[in-house]
This record gives structure tokens, C-alpha cells and sequence, in this order.
């Protein structure tokens, strides 16, 4: 069992590599399979690594607070400003996709790992991970809105070259993703640890295979530049630290 999460690693980067090959439907069914089999690896490693009470904090914090959240959105315009969805990423509750809320919980959980790795203290954690579970929407938003998944009715103000997304939507983001880190804090309270290395392997592949599919296979420049460069500094410094070998404490 503890090479499972390696398993689904290997799994999810191989329908990640397909994803540029293909378009229609079988890519937006690859999409579906990716968040599915991203959720399943990063609750099973919360499992694995944590027991079940880790597994249930994680999708109590990160899969309902996402739903939550997303449903206030669709409802309200509030705070990421005013969307919907299509059809095409399955069925909805409350105008909500039911696939989005397991996309919070699959990127959620190596964002707080990775934190915990190169910060030190709750709040720079906290505020590590959120700014990187955050500047993945600069990847995330443009790909998704590019393939029509969803749309915005008043995408103005935006970011230079990210035309049709709202720079609402980043705050937005940026504003969850610290209150969920926040809940993952509370909920949380372990060191890293050895066993965390595939999730570690997991968020520096989704940075570094986002940059390069944006810049190349998917005709985002600007997708490819703004994450490239937001997303690489909260990033990043993992590759320092794991380089550093800085020692890990047991966890309690």
C-alpha cells in the first residue's frame, strides 16, 4: 500500500501526457479522469500517512469548503465574480460541476505538504500554500475557459494576455485557498516527513508540465508566463530545500 501513491502518480502523469493529444469529448472525459484519479492520490497518501482522520480533515476542509464555496460563487458572483459552468465536466449540485470540489481536494493536499517543507512557523505555512494552491488557478482558469468548461459574464478587469478571467477570480482564489490552508492547519498538525516525497513529485510535475504544455502544446503564452513565473516562486523553493537536505523531523 505505501507505494500506491507512486502507482496513481504514474497513472495521472500518463493521462496528463494525453490530455494535449486529444480534444472534444475525449478530452473533456480525460479532464474528468484526472481530477478523479488526483483525488484519489492525495486522500489516499492523506490516508496512508495520516490515518483516516487525516484523509476525513482533508476532505472536510478541501472538498466541502470547495463545494461551498463554488456554490456561493455560481449563486452570488461572490468572491471570485460572476461564472457558470457548461455540461461537459459531468453532473452539477447547486450549478456546480460535482468534479470542481475534488479538484480543491487533489491540489490542496500537496500545496500544504510542499509548505511544510520549506516553511517554517503556521502562518508562513499557511500563507505558502495558499499562494501556491492560488497561482495554479493561472494555469488552471485559462485552460478551462479556453476549452469552454466555463465562462465569465464580465471577465474585465484582467490580467494582461488572460483575457476572459477577472483578476476577481485570482483574489478570490487567493482569499479561499488561505482560509482553507488556514482549516488544514488547525486540522493538520504534523512535520513532513519521507513518506511525503510523491507529493512532493506531484506539485513539482503539475508546475513544470503546466509551463511547458501552456508554451507548447496549447497555445497559451500568457498562461505560460504569468504561472510560469507566480506559481515557480511559490514552487520552487521546494527544489532548494529538497536539494539542501535539510533534516525532517519525526512526526509526532
Amino acid at each position: 500500500m505505501r507505494k500506491a501513491p507512486w502507482a496513481l502518480l504514474g497513472i495521472l502523469v500518463l493521462v496528463q501526457i494525453c490530455y494535449p493529444l486529444t480534444s472534444g469529448d475525449l478530452r473533456a472525459a480525460l479532464t474528468v479522469a484526472t481530477v478523479l484519479i488526483g483525488v484519489l492520490l492525495s486522500v489516499t497518501h492523506a490516508c496512508l500517512t495520516g490515518g483516516h482522520r487525516a484523509a476525513a480533515a482533508l476532505i472536510g476542509t478541501a472538498m466541502l469548503g470547495g463545494f461551498v464555496v463554488e456554490a456561493v460563487g455560481v449563486a452570488t458572483g461572490f468572491p471570485f465574480g460572476t461564472y457558470d459552468y457548461s455540461g461537459e465536466l459531468g453532473p452539477k449540485l447547486l450549478g456546480v460541476p460535482l468534479i470542481i470540489p475534488l479538484a480543491w481536494t487533489w491540489m490542496a493536499w500537496p500545496a500544504w505538504l510542499a509548505a511544510l517543507r520549506v516553511a517554517r512557523g503556521r502562518a508562513a505555512r499557511i500563507v505558502l500554500a495558499a499562494a501556491g494552491l492560488a497561482t495554479w488557478d493561472l494555469f488552471l482558469d485559462p485552460q478551462m475557459v479556453a476549452e469552454g468548461y466555463w465562462r465569465w459574464h464580465d471577465p474585465v478587469p484582467a490580467l494582461p494576455g488572460l483575457s476572459g478571467i477577472p483578476i476577481s477570480n485570482y483574489l478570490g482564489w487567493l482569499g479561499f485557498a488561505l482560509l482553507l490552508m488556514t482549516a488544514l492547519s488547525v486540522t493538520m498538525q504534523r512535520d513532513p516527513s519521507p513518506q511525503d516525497t510523491p507529493m512532493y513529485a506531484l506539485w513539482l510535475w503539475t508546475y513544470l508540465s503546466s509551463v511547458l504544455a501552456h508554451a507548447a502544446f496549447l497555445a497559451l503564452p500568457a498562461s505560460a508566463a504569468w504561472g510560469g513565473v507566480l506559481m515557480g516562486a511559490a514552487v520552487l523553493p521546494l527544489v532548494l530545500r529538497l536539494r539542501a537536505g535539510r533534516p525532517l523531523r519525526t512526526p509526532a
